[in-house]
């Protein structure tokens, strides 16, 4: 095949790199794809074609070299140019408000930025002329074994950063949550043993000697460190964190810097909320001083640095027995296996129950009734099953069998190709509409109170309700629940105005307590104050939703689902008086800044980013980190950095100062 002049080869191959290389950051990093799956695989299968044909052209930032397939020998020793000292640990308030009282015996008044501490494996990287040269592992500190083979496996590490530059970032190498269920799946399918935990596998996955083998074992990475900020000019580590970002690197959106002890105490409270849900595992928070210059003031100990500390979680693990998985139904129709423990007291709660989320969960963790497993609270609050303890079963334990119809209708159950749950597709089911009228009215939806479960559920079996609407025509059979033990005429009357009472609540929290997928609490009210009441909320299309900050494509097509299914609901909730306005402060509709996308880089003199972000978001815009096709304007301040220059280059509307305030003042 006839591919042209060498130079022509040459610039296409350059021209296919780019264009791929910016598809996988724009993929990986920031999880905003720009091109197609059939866009990338057609300039892929080309690149790889003209590189066969043209080795010569066959360059080290290829995104062809991500697949691996490099054998190593052993792995080479490589001393660090500076030491990759670890963190000093605290485990409680009083030892966290230690470590600031010392700080500021020194004299000094620090700001501070809370991080994620990161499962995973510590990596140092190191470029030259903006070319990723080598990767080197923590090892003890002052020794690492050199995996460059390997990070160029891992599709959110950059081969080539934005700028030519000779630099040193420092980060965690990881693997998702997922991503080990996914492992551990295939490994079960290969008679293979299971990998226990994400820091072990992501540990093992990057110390293969063989690199395709990495490559298949999809590793995440976060950079948190530039170890010579003075080289360039920056004077804190939040500005390191950006500078990094703009070169390239993946950066954790959750960093938080804060002013005081009580800015990290609430961090931590708020991760520890979180925690059990985020992608990734992670075992504390790293807390560090913000200013460098009070960093290099403050210096080091022989092992750790006096200006950073980790607060680990508490870990506690217990183990009991696993007596049975049984399964529930929920509002939504999902099936969802339940472990049944031998009782057992953990963080100073007796746990009888434990969820199991899935049919996949269960089988990646290779669980069995009667095994001895381990079970702790993750975030403190939620009871987990980590794992089984292989070595203590017995031949006795039996096999874990998912069932295919539903435990309380006995309808088939069904199970979506894009899904790992099952559910019961029954719209009769009594335990759905149990589930959902409980949820109806909790504390976050409806907030009936009087309406526990336990009554729910007695109230529905007796058949004085069957759905939603059924709860406001409760006042006719009054007399006929207080025929029942338990149901005074008082406790019946307080139920019924708190009913009543009910149909005079905000629009959020009906939306909530409609159980809408992938509807929260937060996206209930953010769908409230912008459609400001129902009818304009139904008439949406799933473009129309997507236009709106946080609501993405999967959400957007619930909604619509949604109200499509449950016309009949909403007209005779209508009918009986339920409020279907939003009752809280409504914005006005901007022209210039409603739907609209912003990105803001530089320093607007009388503003800070928070207060214009905030502005912009009431009026129904969106603000993001940074520039893409789908940017509608880039705010520019004193001093823009790359994304200014990101703007030109795509032609995008820029606001300087005063059209802003132009914009604001008209408002």
């Amino acid at each position: 095949m006839n591919y042209g002049t060498q130079e022509e080869v040459k610039a296409r191959v350059l021209e296919l790199t780019k264009i791929l290389n910016e598809a996988n950051y724009n993929y990986y990093v920031l999880d905003n794809p720009t091109i197609t799956d059939q866009e990338y695989d057609k300039y892929y299968r080309e690149l790889i074609n003209l590189e066969e044909a043209y080795p010569e052209f066959s360059y080290d930032d290829s995104p062809t070299k991500r697949v691996g397939g490099e054998v190593i020998d052993k792995f080479n020793k490589i001393v660090h140019e500076r030491p990759m000292l670890s963190l000093a640990n605290v485990f409680n308030e009083d030892e966290i408000r230690d470590f600031d009282s010392k700080i500021k015996k020194e004299g000094f008044k620090p700001e501070y930025v809370c991080e994620y501490k990161i499962d995973g494996l510590s990596v140092a990287l190191i470029y030259e002329k903006g070319k990723l040269v080598r990767g080197v592992t923590r090892g003890d500190g002052v020794t690492g074994e050199d995996i460059t083979h390997n990070v160029k496996t891992i599709k959110v590490i950059p081969l080539t950063l934005k700028e030519p530059i000779d630099i040193e970032v420092r980060g965690e190498i990881f693997m998702n949550k997922k991503t080990l269920e996914k492992l551990n799946e295939q490994r079960a399918k290969e008679n293979l043993p299971l990998l226990q935990n994400v820091r072990n596998a992501a540990a093992g996955s990057i110390r293969q000697l063989d690199s395709s083998v990495t490559a298949k074992r999809e590793l995440d990475n976060f950079i948190y460190y530039l170890p010579d900020p003075d080289k360039f000019n920056i004077k804190t580590h939040m500005e390191s964190l950006e500078f990094m970002k703009s070169l390239g690197f993946k950066v954790n959106p959750a960093n938080r810097l804060v002013s005081d002890i009580d800015g990290i105490l609430k961090f931590i409270e708020d991760i520890t909320e979180k925690r059990n849900k985020l992608p990734y595992e992670i075992d504390g928070v790293v807390i560090k001083v913000n200013d460098i210059k009070m960093q290099e003031d403050l210096g080091y100990t022989a092992k750790y640095p006096k200006w950073a500390t980790a607060y680990k979680f508490p870990a506690e693990e217990v183990l009991t027995k696993l007596k049975d998985i049984i399964f529930t139904v929920g509002r939504t129709g999902r099936i969802t296996p339940n472990a049944v423990l031998e009782p057992v007291i953990v963080m100073g709660s007796t746990i009888r129950r434990a969820t199991l989320h899935n049919e996949e969960y269960v089988l990646a963790k290779n669980l069995k009734i009667g095994d001895i497993v381990s079970i702790r609270k993750a975030g403190d609050v939620i009871p987990e099953v980590v794992e089984a303890k292989f070595e203590r079963r017995t031949g006795e334990e039996k096999d874990f069998k998912m069932i295919h119809e539903c435990p309380m209708c006995h309808s088939p159950l069904q199970k979506f190709a894009d899904q790992v749950d099952y559910y019961c597709m029954n719209p009769e089911c009594p335990k759905r509409n149990i589930e959902s009228i409980i949820h109806y009215v909790s504390r976050d939806a409806m907030n009936i109170e009087g309406l526990g479960d336990e009554i729910v559920e007695e109230l529905y079996n007796l058949g004085f309700i069957r759905n939603i609407p059924d709860l406001y025509n409760l006042d006719s059979k009054k007399q006929a629940i207080m025929e029942f033990d338990g149901y005074g005429e008082k406790s019946v009357n307080k139920i019924l105005d708190n009913i009543e009472k009910s149909k005079n609540n905000s629009l959020e929290r009906l939306l909530f307590g409609l159980g809408i997928k992938e509807i929260g609490t937060k996206t209930a009210k953010l769908l409230a104050s912008t459609y400001h009441n129902m009818d304009a909320l139904m008439n949406a299309t799933i473009e129309d939703l997507e236009s709106i900050r946080d609501i993405g494509s999967v959400t957007a097509k619930s909604i619509v689902d949604y109200f499509s299914a449950h016309k009949d609901l909403i007209e005779k909730l209508k009918e009986i008086g339920i409020n279907m306005d939003y009752l809280g402060q409504i914005k006005g509709v901007s022209d210039e800044i409603t739907g609209k996308r912003f990105v803001i880089t530089g320093t607007i003199s009388d503003m800070g980013r928070k207060e214009i972000k905030d502005i912009i978001e009431s009026y129904g815009g969106k603000v993001s980190e940074s520039v893409s096709k789908n940017t509608n304007v880039v705010i520019v301040g004193e001093n823009p950095g790359s994304k200014y220059n990101d703007a030109i280059a795509l032609n995008i509307p820029i606001w300087n100062e005063e059209k802003l305030h132009d914009v604001l003042n008209n408002l």
